[in-house]
């Protein structure tokens, strides 16, 4: 069996020292916002090329907390792409503000920067860029039309450790942007975790009081806030996987070569291309047997996902938020779309078994 993820396998490589680091934690009695916090928050700041990074709990806790840091007005509306996962949308909602549905493009998966200037009205305060599967935004025409009509920008990063647009990083075209370290991630941790990155020494001021029950200095809370820190051992077993970032990146747009080399025509591919440093969290093909397809595999012995079975638009949670308008894009893409083994685990032979398996369909 060729399993789809199995993350034993994926962090075996980084087991002794996530010991190490384990036992440093162990040993300092500090559990709380310590020098592992610290120093990941350093170093990760340094590899996206941002000035500042506070980590949070989880992804959707960073999403929050950089719309809260803006303290936008209720009512407000936030653009955001349709076929995003359901995390981008209730962090909007959380915040007691609309989300407006914008189509992605269909070869990119990603917001279609061309419909977004068509979904602006008076109320509208920020774009919500999602960078999925591991691709950037076409990140130069958000920010012009951000830019044109005074918006604030937010980047979903939580699948774009590493990826780059015109050579710039994920991350670092916005105001702020929030990623996640998920356990699945390219950079994932070995429970929840996240962190807001910006280059405003404003903005991350706020966001770490407001991370921390609204405190900066303790036991005096300046405003409402959370209790949402990223976990001293959780960013102890961050600082040994940030070493390898490069490393499982690499090793994935490796793994990503060999399915676009060797698949064949029937299935549409991800769209490569120059302006995009692609990371591929996920290795998505479209098709239009897509439920079809997963069951053949599996028989297989082949072990795939669907990211994402529904779109925000349909889920029973929605009911009523988005009126009766369709989106057709992000219908099809939710409807076709299938994910194939891409792990730091498998090897290229894995990779080549499932091309052969999967040609023959």
């Amino acid at each position: 069996m060729i399993e789809y993820e199995n993350l034993r396998k994926l962090n075996e490589p980084f087991f002794a020292e996530y010991q190490e680091r384990f036992q440093s934690v162990l040993q300092s009695g500090w559990f709380i916002l310590g020098q592992q916090v610290k120093e990941f928050e350093d170093r990760f700041a340094t590899y996206c090329n941002s000035r500042f990074c506070a980590g949070t709990a989880n992804g959707l806790d960073a999403l929050t907390l950089a719309l809260k840091a803006f303290n936008f007005e209720a009512g407000k509306e936030v653009i955001v792409p349709s076929n995003t996962y359901i995390a981008t949308i209730l962090s909007i909602l959380s915040c007691q503000l609309k989300p407006v549905l914008v189509e992605p493009d269909l070869a990119t998966c990603n917001i279609d920067p061309a419909r977004i200037e068509e979904a602006i009205t008076k109320n509208t305060v920020a774009i919500m860029v999602v960078h999925l599967y591991g691709k950037c935004c076409a990140m130069d025409q958000v920010c012009a039309t951000g830019n044109r009509y005074d918006l604030k920008i937010i980047e979903d990063c939580a699948q774009a450790h590493g990826a780059m647009f015109k050579n710039k990083k994920a991350g670092t075209f916005g105001n702020l942007s929030a990623f996640s370290f998920y356990p699945t991630k390219n950079l994932g941790a070995l429970g929840d975790g996240g962190c807001v990155n910006t280059d405003s020494a404003e903005l991350d001021k706020i966001v770490r009081v407001l991370r921390n029950y609204g405190s900066e200095k303790k036991y005096y809370n300046e405003i409402i806030g959370v209790n949402s820190r990223l976990d001293e051992l959780q960013a102890a077993f961050l600082n040994v996987k940030l070493k390898y970032l490069e490393k499982i990146n690499g090793h994935k747009r490796k793994l990503a070569s060999l399915y676009q080399k060797d698949l064949k025509g029937d299935f549409i591919r991800p769209l490569v291309h120059p302006d995009y440093h692609d990371v591929f969290h996920i290795y998505n093909i479209r098709h239009p047997r897509r439920d079809q397809l997963r069951e053949y595999l599996l028989g297989q012995g082949v072990g795939t996902e669907i990211h994402y079975p529904v779109p925000p638009h349909r889920q029973k949670a929605m009911g009523g938020i988005f009126g009766r308008r369709d989106f057709p894009i992000s219908d099809e893409i939710h409807s076709t779309t299938l994910s194939l083994p891409i792990s730091y685990f498998h090897t290229e032979d894995d990779i080549r078994r499932v091309t052969e398996i999967i040609n023959r369909f």
